[in-house]
């Protein structure tokens, strides 16, 4: 397993089992090659954009791509819904090619005009994100857990990438 990370991250990711790749160093994609010959079962991409064109590179005969997020189109210009389009014809391009990779994209957020539909796939997704989670197959990392009065000091800590995990809101006592 290979995990990108920034260096200040590497021995999380190292206790997690997987190798670390600095994401911001200029021959990452050339890196991650190197450890994995014959490509990757997985890739899991949250930024989008050039970053998926390289990650689906990346994949073996095959391997999957699961994009779920767009950040590098991060308040770009010209509104939210051209990356998007962008993404979802990329996909469906690259997974009509013979190569025997699949991509995918997972959105929580989808559905306005079917909402009932995609609140249902949600709550089944999340349900067995939940079930997976007590059963201890998947395991949480928290960094903080801050008062809901706090919530300031909360977000600029989540803000400062300087933290391992996530930090939580939680009510007042």
């Amino acid at each position: 397993m290979i995990g990108t990370a920034a260096p200040r991250h590497h021995e999380a990711v190292r206790a997690l089992g997987a190798t670390p790749v600095d994401y911001r160093e200029a021959g990452m994609y050339e890196k991650i090659p190197a450890l994995a010959p014959d490509g990757v079962d997985a890739v899991f991409d949250h930024v989008g954009g050039t970053v998926l064109v390289h990650s689906r590179r990346l994949l073996r005969r095959g391997g999957t791509l699961v994009s779920y997020g767009t950040a590098s189109t991060k308040g770009v210009e010209g509104g939210s819904r051209l990356p998007v389009l962008t993404l979802f014809g990329r996909l469906a391009a690259w997974n009509a090619l013979p190569n025997g990779r699949s991509a995918h994209f997972y959105n929580f957020w989808a559905g306005r005009r079917r909402a009932d539909a995609c609140r249902a796939l949600l709550r089944a997704d999340l349900t067995e994100v939940l079930r997976l989670l007590a059963a201890g197959v998947l395991a949480l990392r928290i960094a903080a857990r801050i008062p809901l009065s706090d919530a300031a000091a909360a977000l600029a800590l989540a803000e400062s990438r300087t933290v391992v995990g996530k930090v939580v809101i939680v009510p007042d006592a």
